[in-house]
């Protein structure tokens, strides 16, 4: 049986990562920063399921991170654990690179100290490319990274130092840099799930407006289910490399808006107003990923489309409120 270690195992990701892998038979193992309501922590995950260990721990507790891998002993280190907005970067840039960063070259210090043989997977992003653009409106391995935002300047350190260890210590180390990916686990402060849930809210009679940053910013968006067999993939591939995962579709934040409150009989601009607080203080306008090295080593394709993906969020959110 493969055992599985994953930071950050309770979030979207992590969730996700964690179903698939006990599906394959692995033994999975996982860490969970402390929370004074510890419901919080089981939202995502049902903790009592066999063959899934959970353990307090967190990315700035090096000692502890060394200890629980020299216990486990893995076979696949995913570090998916991180300060993961992209806008409250801006709000609390120290703690994000700490996080991000720092938090990423301390996982990497205690796997290659305790257990060098596993493989390791770094959650790198999308948002390193910035405002850096190819001439064909993608971005791909090879696009140079010019990040605007404190979570994208972390995610580029954390991006290279895993690298820098692939080849200082002939490491299994590998980056997955993933575009936008939603679901009904997205926490409902990042974009998609806060349109789709005030959406419904407005729907139901129990909200007016809905307040939004910038709108003519484009996304590339799809489903985390689909992102984390693409992780699975990466990591396992004989060679450690770096890939691009995405759809290679952009749209932009107001046609994703108008897209969901049509599709709840509604004019989005009867209840949409924009709010300056949620302007980043360095926008990024365009995202569009090219997935053809992952496609063609994989033949990886995505199951949802960008409609499917946001009438699953739909769903999720007209059952849960009532």
């Amino acid at each position: 049986m493969k055992k599985a270690f994953i930071t950050g195992i309770n979030g979207q990701d992590g969730s996700y990562l964690t179903e698939y892998l006990l599906g394959l038979g692995y033994e999975v193992h996982g860490i969970v920063r402390r929370n004074s309501v510890p419901e919080h922590q089981q939202s995502r995950i049902e903790l009592a399921r066999e063959n899934l260990h959970v353990s307090y721990g967190d990315l700035l507790d090096t000692s502890g991170l060394y200890k629980l891998l020299s216990n486990i002993q893995p076979d696949e280190i995913y570090n998916l654990a991180a300060q993961s907005h992209v806008r409250i970067s801006f709000d609390v840039p120290q703690f994000t690179a700490q996080t991000n960063a720092l938090g990423a070259l301390n996982l990497l210090e205690a796997y290659r100290n305790s257990c060098p043989q596993a493989k390791y997977y770094q959650a790198s992003s999308s948002e390193m490319f910035g405002t850096s653009v190819e001439s064909d409106n993608y971005q791909r391995e090879t696009t140079p990274l010019k990040p605007t935002s404190p979570y994208g300047c972390a995610k580029v350190f954390a991006y290279n130092i895993t690298r820098n260890y692939r080849k200082s210590y002939n490491l299994h180390a590998v980056n997955g840099i993933l575009f936008n990916h939603e679901s009904p686990r997205r926490g409902s402060n990042f974009v998609t799930n806060k349109v789709v849930k005030a959406a419904v809210l407005i729907k139901k009679g129990k909200a007016d407006i809905l307040e939004l940053g910038n709108m003519d910013a484009y996304r590339d968006w799809g489903h985390s289910k689909d992102y984390v067999r693409a992780m699975h993939m990466i990591i396992n591939h004989d060679i450690a490399d770096d890939f691009v995962v995405a759809t290679g579709e952009s749209h932009s934040v107001r046609e994703m808006t108008e897209y969901v409150f049509s599709k709840l009989d509604m004019n989005y601009k009867d209840y949409v107003v924009q709010n300056p607080k949620f302007l980043r203080p360095e926008e990024l306008p365009y995202l569009r990923g090219d997935s053809s090295r992952l496609r063609k080593t994989f033949n990886w394709t995505p199951e949802y489309t960008f409609e499917s993906l946001m009438d699953e969020m739909i769903e999720f959110w007209m059952q849960q409120i009532k």
